[in-house]
């Protein structure tokens, strides 16, 4: 079966080979189910400088990545995978969340998605014309789009089958049905500085411990939605 494969578009591919490189991500491309490549922005640049972008017609504070290297860098990764997807993170895009990561991990296989990260002040409006997916992590502003990047890349791969540890790893944590958050969870010690895990837990009645994570999950969700 073949991996799926996720190529991003950057400036700084420094700032993303670590974490990707690291934990889960990195097992997960050892065993063959996920692939990344990094495609620097610059090998695209216009004249001697390489540059990637210029000033906003108009009039404005800031520089927007032009058409030209944005789609260049493109067209050559779709010279070669003429159906991979292109996913842009942008305030414009639907926000990202986790009914939309089990979205794309149970359609994964073989899939290749295209991740280009904007940087500056923003990107030329016509690069949308080529965007298969705008999406937005909530209602602020970063940097760049590096950390929405890895964010993507990451929310999805660990819910591929053979990347977490436990077979229900995923099924049972927080989003993982609607809104609710997971309940709380202990381990070892049973007594810390005053604070005692609950005794259900201990008890060895799974049936009252079933009920009381139920419970708990259901407090919990309330709460975080008032």
């Amino acid at each position: 079966m073949k991996p799926l494969k996720f190529t991003t578009i950057t400036l700084f591919p420094e700032a993303l080979q670590p974490y990707l490189d690291s934990s889960m991500l990195y097992k997960a491309q050892a065993r063959g189910i996920m692939a990344v490549e990094y495609v620097n922005l610059r090998d695209f640049g216009l004249g001697a400088h390489r540059s990637v972008d210029d000033t906003p017609y108009g009039g404005g504070d800031g520089m927007l990545l032009r058409c030209e290297p944005v789609f260049a860098a493109i067209e050559s990764i779709k010279a070669t995978s003429p159906d991979a997807e292109v996913v842009l993170p942008t305030p414009v895009g639907q926000t990202w969340n986790q009914d939309l990561a089990r979205q794309f991990a149970s359609s994964a296989a073989g899939k290749h998605y295209i991740i280009l990260c904007p940087h500056y002040e923003g990107y030329d409006e016509r690069i949308m014309s080529i965007v298969d997916y705008p999406f937005s992590l909530g209602n602020y502003v970063l940097t760049g789009g590096e950390l929405p990047a890895l964010i993507l890349i990451d929310s999805i791969t660990r819910l591929l089958p053979g990347v977490l540890g436990g077979e229900n790893s995923a099924a049972i944590e927080s989003f993982s049905d609607g809104d609710n958050l997971e309940y709380p969870q202990y381990t070892k010690p049973a007594e810390f500085r005053g604070m005692a895990v609950p005794e259900i837990l201990l008890s060895g009645n799974h049936g009252k411990i079933a009920e009381w994570r139920t419970q708990q999950s259901a407090l919990r969700s309330k709460n975080h939605n008032i």
